[in-house]
């Protein structure tokens, strides 16, 4: 049986070596929304919220959901035919024609910029058949999520009594939506132009790409069931936060609020660099006798002032591996704890190819041990 090891690893690395800024807790914040979140999206630690469990329609955040799923069963070059039901849909449009062929690619920027109704059900029915096999895809994701308190009926959040989410479900769909690179891009893009005649320029909706520091997306929202909704997310010192505010009057206003709170409030720490040496370990047969293993991604998480002294981080791997090795082999997990709480969990990996011990190399070390016992 192979021995594991956990190993602490100490010091950890601030980005910032002070913090002196004043601010007011959230919690005495005079917001309009009726529920809102602020929540890291590499960690998925809250950092503030209000009725965040409360359930109430969304509106065209929706749409969030919608995209993910086309990013994670469609390629962007996919050719989407556009199907009747498409044409004409309520609301918000990005003018689709009947039978016309359009990229899936310039269908999502027309989705989440333009906010396009019509783009969502050309969406759903070409990944689903249908807008009702689309909203059971929906509904199945937001359960793997952890989204368990959110129910979708359609694609582009039109209103339905049974149509609903709730600050927290949503700020989890937005943060796995986030972790896609290509959803990321898409909702930080200001002006697409789509390869189509006609209504070819989408610019985007949501002023956060203007308006906040360093404003990233997401998505804007209303309905009159709804009121106005909005997903806010900005990126600061390689910290990626999102905001989500529900049946929220001034929307706008009460995100940037909450975001300028959060990046004053917590503090990036760099717990671990991608690629960088973190521990070494034996190797058994092998050219090399020990190896260094690496994470294969950057670990910043939010951290107050009184909250710095309170990180840990503990490398979980086996003692010793054996030979052939090869370069990105996974070889344990980095956990990070937050006060005694589990934080965030990465793999660890090999960091190079290390061959098996040639014969001639194995009997020069039985010869040296030999003579070492003599």
């Amino acid at each position: 049986m192979k021995k594991k090891f956990a190993f602490i690893l100490l010091p950890l690395t601030l980005l910032f070596s002070t913090f002196s800024i004043a601010f007011s807790y959230a919690d005495d914040f005079n917001i309009s929304a009726f529920s809102a979140i602020v929540m890291d999206v590499k960690t998925g630690r809250i950092l503030y919220k209000k009725n965040i469990h409360a359930k109430k329609p969304m509106a065209s955040t929706t749409k969030i959901m919608t995209a993910l799923l086309a990013l994670e069963k469609s390629s962007l070059d996919s050719v989407v035919k556009v199907p009747r039901q498409a044409v004409g849909v309520e609301g918000s449009s990005i003018y689709l024609q009947y039978d016309e062929k359009i990229k899936m690619e310039d269908l999502l920027y027309g989705l989440m910029l333009r906010s396009g109704n019509d783009a969502a059900v050309a969406i759903a029915t070409h990944i689903a058949g249908s807008v009702d096999g689309f909203s059971q895809l929906m509904n199945r994701k937001a359960k793997e999520i952890g989204a368990n308190n959110t129910n979708f009926m359609n694609p582009h959040g039109l209103h339905h009594d049974q149509h609903y989410t709730t600050a927290y479900d949503l700020a989890l769909i937005t943060r796995q939506a986030l972790l896609n690179e290509n959803f990321k891009k898409i909702v930080s893009t200001k002006l697409w132009t789509a390869q189509r005649e006609g209504h070819r320029y989408f610019y985007n909706k949501n002023k956060t790409l203007t308006q906040l520091e360093g404003g990233d997306g997401v998505k804007t929202g209303y309905t009159k069931a709804a009121g106005r909704c909005l997903v806010t997310s900005a990126t600061r010192n390689g910290m990626q936060l999102v905001a989500v505010v529900l049946d929220a009057p001034n929307w706008f206003e009460d995100s940037y609020l909450l975001l300028n709170y959060a990046f004053k409030r917590y503090q990036p720490y760099h717990v671990i660099h991608r690629d960088t040496y973190l521990k070494s370990i034996s190797v058994f047969n092998g050219e090399k006798s020990h190896t260094g293993i690496v994470a294969k991604e950057d670990v910043i998480i939010p951290v107050s002032e009184e909250e710095k002294n309170k990180i840990l981080s503990v490398l979980e791997a086996n003692e010793t591996i054996h030979a052939p090795i090869a370069r990105g082999m996974k070889i344990g997990k980095a956990k990070i704890y937050l006060d005694g709480r589990l934080l965030y969990t990465t793999d660890l990996f090999t960091r190079e190819d290390i061959d098996q011990k040639h014969l001639k190399d194995k009997i020069i070390d039985f010869i040296q041990r030999r003579s070492y016992k003599e």
